[in-house]
């Protein structure tokens, strides 16, 4: 007789109760998936083939491994389990990818590869970034197949091995197999969630653009002592260049770059989403950023710009002499109410109109850069998982209709026409991108309780 809800539930947070969750992740960080380091491209395949292939097997998929249409990068993992052709299908995705290791940088009695466990804490690359969110997937399908002896939907999983240098061939991956990865909806793990207490729902990203901004007068440097004064000195036309892009107290300059408008749907949801200082996070400053918006709506619903690197003469070791070159490298992150491709002519036009003609502006191509993406709150989808969600967290949950950072959304929103969820169990302390990377247990037990509720409720539809 199929269980019910509650026991897949606990069926699903026993899996972390008993170590089996945890033993999992332990195998999968120890694969050095170092996307942006060329010689580990065959640790990608071994991922798929040797890491998570398997797992998904384990849980009744069939899958297969794909090779990159740009064949210089990563491969692609497809999990197909079809129960009713007539059912409707979920797409879920995750990346087996990290970011560098950089194993100098962690505290000295902990290793990149090997999960190290102290309290609450599980360190590892890619334990939250996003082996361990797209394991607590697969876990959580595996606990309501268990329990009901099926899901009462399809499911296609899709690890891809290329997301940290921006989803190379991912595009073209899905243009090509689109009647494959064919969906109703998509669903993914991934990102910190801004509160403990409150779980997220989050319906886009935001998009990422890098520009260099450079300044170049003349070659060579002169000795400041016979030159400065007379020769324009490029780090001070660089610092002017900056300051009338972002204010002294962080508001946006440059017309275009902000939303004219934003949709009623998306101010309503950020006014009603929960955030709190994590332990290990900064504290926001509050002077900065766009007047009059919250803390929400400045990073769902608007544009931030920061300087990666700027740079002139010889920081290194100083000399007296005025340099005829400067270079900055800024990244502005927009959402969908603002064009990528307005963003540099806009820049243009301002620089020109403060005499700062003798910057050039030139985009950053050395990766490919995300699209902004959004899905309607309103999206009958969304409002399935929302009371899933609620119905096990006793409390509505943080509707998040842009999430901070960028990623892949659009890519699957426009060519699929799937509504898009990521819904994360990560927190913002957890070191992601950085040295000691870490999850919580408590967040990882908290998210297969959630997620088996979520795909147990999509069963019951």
């Amino acid at each position: 007789m199929p269980g019910d809800r509650d026991a897949a539930i606990g069926r699903a947070r026993s899996v972390f109760d008993d170590g089996g969750f945890v033993e999992r992740l332990r195998e999968l960080v120890s694969y050095p998936t170092e996307s942006q380091v060329a010689s580990r491209r065959d640790e990608l395949y071994r991922y798929c083939d040797d890491g998570f292939g398997p797992l998904l097997r384990q849980a009744g998929f069939a899958t297969q491994v794909h090779d990159n249409p740009r064949t210089e990068f990563g491969p692609f993992l497809v999990g197909t389990r079809i129960e009713d052709p007539s059912l409707p299908t979920m797409l879920v995705y995750g990346h087996g990818d990290v970011v560098r290791a950089m194993p100098e940088r962690w505290r000295s009695d902990l290793d990149p590869w090997r999960l190290h466990i102290e309290g609450d804490r599980i360190y590892g690359r890619g334990v939250v970034d996003n082996k361990g969110q797209h394991l607590l997937a697969l876990e959580a399908l595996s606990a309501v197949i268990a329990e009901r002896g099926g899901l009462g939907f399809n499911v296609k999983f899709l690890v891809e091995t290329g997301e940290e240098t921006g989803s190379p061939g991912l595009l073209p991956f899905i243009r090509q197999r689109r009647d494959e990865l064919a969906a109703d909806a998509f669903i993914a793990l991934d990102g910190p969630r801004q509160s403990m207490a409150v779980p997220d729902i989050t319906l886009g990203t935001r998009g990422g653009v890098a520009l260099d901004l450079v300044i170049d007068l003349r070659e060579g440097s002169h000795h400041s002592g016979h030159w400065g004064g007379i020769l324009a000195d490029p780090g001070f036309l660089m610092a002017h260049a900056l300051a009338c892009i972002v204010s002294r107290d962080g508001r946006i300059l440059v017309p275009g770059w902000t939303p004219g408008h934003v949709p009623n749907s998306v101010r309503d949801a950020c006014a009603r989403v929960v955030v709190e200082d994590l332990p290990g996070t900064p504290v926001p400053d509050p002077w900065w950023g766009e007047p009059g918006l919250s803390r929400p709506e400045r990073i769902y619903m608007w544009t931030s710009v920061i300087v990666l690197a700027s740079i002139t003469g010889q920081p290194e070791a100083p000399v007296n002499a005025v340099s005829g070159t400067a270079r900055a490298r800024i990244q502005v992150r927009h959402t969908v109410d603002v064009s990528a491709d307005t963003l540099v002519p806009d820049l243009r036009a301002h620089l020109d109109a403060h005499g700062l003609q003798m910057v050039e502006i030139v985009p950053v191509l050395e990766r490919d850069m995300f699209l902004a993406s959004r899905t309607d709150p309103g999206d009958p989808w969304v409002q399935r998982v929302v009371r899933s969600m609620a119905l096990t967290a006793g409390r509505q949950p943080n509707v998040i209709p842009t999430n901070s950072a960028s990623g892949p959304s659009e890519f699957f929103k426009a060519e699929l026409g799937v509504p898009v969820m990521w819904i994360p169990h990560s927190y913002g302390g957890c070191g992601q991108h950085g040295p000691d990377e870490h999850g919580l247990g408590t967040l990882f037990r908290d998210g297969l309780g959630l997620m088996a509720g979520v795909f147990w409720d999509l069963g019951e539809a």
